[in-house]
């Protein structure tokens, strides 16, 4: 992904081994079966993540990227999702995903052609 294709808002698939060994820390060891990351996607700072176990949203903050909101939502947990797609003058779509116990989803914008990808990993990973 070049520069320009990050601050256009296009996001992009990485290397999924990179993001292993760079969330290595916090991926998690059972003696059933250890974590993997399954795809991920970059926007610029911030990555979305797909693990064999759980979907995670990474937000970068701040000027330096150092303070790291992790949002970890497991596969069993989430009850329902929806990708609403942009119309013809709007590029951006919403994601929406439903978590038991709590009344109100957990939303982000997406480029178009990042929420096709996303849907169709949610769809895989979870059934």
């Amino acid at each position: 992904m070049g520069l320009l294709d990050g601050l256009m808002g296009n996001a992009s698939e990485v290397d999924s081994q990179e993001v292993a060994d760079e969330l290595a820390p916090i991926l998690g060891e059972s003696s059933a079966s250890k974590e993997k990351v399954m795809v991920a996607y970059k926007l610029v700072r911030d990555m979305i993540v797909f693990t064999n176990k759980r979907f995670m949203f990474i937000d970068k903050q701040g000027m330096t990227g150092k303070k790291v909101d992790y949002l970890s939502i497991p596969y069993k947990s989430i009850t329902q999702f929806k990708v609403e797609t942009a119309g013809h003058f709007d590029s951006d779509c919403e994601l929406k995903i439903w978590i038991s116990g709590q009344s109100s989803p957990f939303e982000v914008e997406l480029k178009s052609s990042l929420a096709q990808d996303v849907q169709k990993s949610l769809a895989s990973l979870m059934f």
